[in-house]
């Protein structure tokens, strides 16, 4: 095997740092759009910082700058340690890095100014969109060089996931934003109506599904055996749940579309296929658990393994609740609820963010040559602190849902509603006060976790690493 030293660990640390560094960005847009939902004087008549105009802001700095970071950083290093090769084109690579910054700088730039799409999670305008395919393809260049000029004849599970994810992201964004430009900064998509709907959730779901989800569980088949010092609890399980998962995945997106226009048997379609993706989901997470069999007790001592068995449980109970709310009946008291929001957190933060959080943590002291992090007792109360307010989020969300649910329905006898609308909202204000209390808590871990990581990248000693957390 190459020696360290051989592989381009630099494109790694950019795209390291950056995670953290817009984790905190996106999460603090997340934590004043919360605030704004109980106060609404903090846009200070500035349209500019409106809910509209930065909620797009904020979901597109959590997915695509702190959780598209973090699969630049991994992947890239992941892809390296098991081909045993460098990284292939190394200004390739480079451009990866900086490219993916300015289109973060342009969304940051636009989406304020209401330069929008209006599309889900595809918001940017079309120079930017074009500037992201750039980027992607260049992605995918170097990331399936790499592995053709792999030193070992196996590609290992992981890489399978990076690949699906790269490859399918790639389709999604470019037959989403397919536009015709009016002026610099407008353009009109090619669909209309319910096929645009269509087209639209067919990208947004995916994009939770191999941007979210099998990127992700790449980070996971690595890092968590790497963290707990063993094998994979069932390397054949890996291979089932990886075509299983890709095979499923693209067929669930109409039930986002549910008593919509959308013809019934694509809304069944929908619900069906979300269902079956039940199996392979929880085959991954119980694969993940599994891989500590003999080894729990490391969980007393490496607050980084916590970070990913509670990421992984998070994962379990995400692909859980998911296909029960594409149910029809479900979903009719689910949808276009704060329950929905829930969901995504509980997604977003316990899955996504706690994954990263471990598995920058883990990767940080080799990229830097140092024994440990700088504090083991900094990361454990990161986790604390990340843990309480994912849970006091996704909790308020779903009692606030579920309630909106059923006022939003409940009847007289005489067929007029029972509540208004004003009234519902009335009995989510001391919810959206615990959500709020929930994002500044998950913010405040963020924040421990860049004093950490600038104590670890800055300083030549560090905390030594006891002997039973090696992994």
């Amino acid at each position: 095997m190459n020696n360290s030293n051989s592989y381009n660990d630099t494109v790694v640390r950019q795209f390291a740092i950056m995670t953290v560094v817009w984790g905190i960005v996106g999460m603090l847009v997340g934590v004043l759009i919360a605030a704004q939902l109980i106060w609404p004087q903090l846009n200070f008549d500035t349209a500019w910082l409106t809910y509209g105009r930065i909620r797009p802001l904020h979901t597109n700095a959590v997915i695509f700058a702190f959780g598209g970071s973090a699969l630049f950083a991994t992947s890239y290093y992941v892809v390296q340690r098991t081909c045993h090769v460098r990284l292939a084109f190394d200004r390739l690579a480079a451009f990866t890095f900086w490219g993916w910054q300015a289109v973060i700088l342009a969304a940051a730039i636009t989406l304020p100014l209401g330069i929008t799409q209006s599309k889900e999670y595809a918001e940017l305008e079309w120079p930017i969109d074009l500037l992201i395919a750039v980027v992607w393809v260049s992605y995918a260049v170097v990331f399936f060089a790499t592995i053709g000029r792999r030193k070992v004849k196996h590609i290992y599970v992981a890489n399978w996931f990076y690949a699906a994810f790269i490859i399918t992201v790639a389709v999604l964004h470019i037959f989403n934003n397919l536009a015709l430009p009016v002026s610099m900064f407008k353009s009109y998509s090619i669909y209309t109506g319910v096929v645009d709907g269509m087209m639209q959730w067919w990208y947004g779901h995916n994009a939770v599904g191999f941007f979210l989800t099998a990127g992700f569980l790449g980070m996971m088949y690595y890092f968590v055996p790497k963290q707990a010092g063993r094998p994979i609890y069932s390397y054949r399980l890996s291979v089932v749940h990886f075509w299983s998962l890709i095979a499923v995945y693209m067929w669930a997106g109409p039930h986002h579309l549910h008593y919509t226009s959308l013809p019934d048997w694509a809304q069944s379609l929908g619900m069906a296929f979300s269902i079956i993706l039940l199996a392979p989901s929880w085959g991954g997470m119980i694969n993940g658990m599994m891989t500590l069999s003999g080894a729990w007790h490391k969980l007393r001592s490496d607050p980084i393994l916590k970070f990913m068995i509670v990421s992984l449980s998070f994962y379990g109970m995400s692909t859980f609740e998911g296909p029960m709310m594409s149910i029809k009946t479900v979903n009719a008291l689910s949808h276009y609820t704060d329950w929905t929001i829930g969901h995504v957190h509980a997604g977003a933060l316990g899955w996504v963010a706690m994954m990263t959080i471990g598995a920058i943590y883990s990767l940080l002291p080799r990229l830097y040559n140092k024994e440990s992090m700088y504090s083991i007792r900094l990361i454990d109360i990161h986790f604390w602190t990340s843990t309480i307010g994912v849970v006091l989020y996704a909790v308020s969300m779903w009692i606030a849902g579920v309630t909106q649910g059923l006022m939003w329905r409940a009847v007289n006898d005489d067929g007029t509603l029972t509540y208004s609308f004003v009234e519902a909202l009335k009995f989510t204000y001391p919810y959206y006060q615990l959500r709020l209390l929930g994002g500044v808590l998950f913010l405040g871990g963020m924040l421990i976790m860049a004093y950490n990581v600038w104590k670890t990248v800055s300083r030549e000693s560090v905390i030594p690493v006891p002997v039973n957390q090696s992994a």
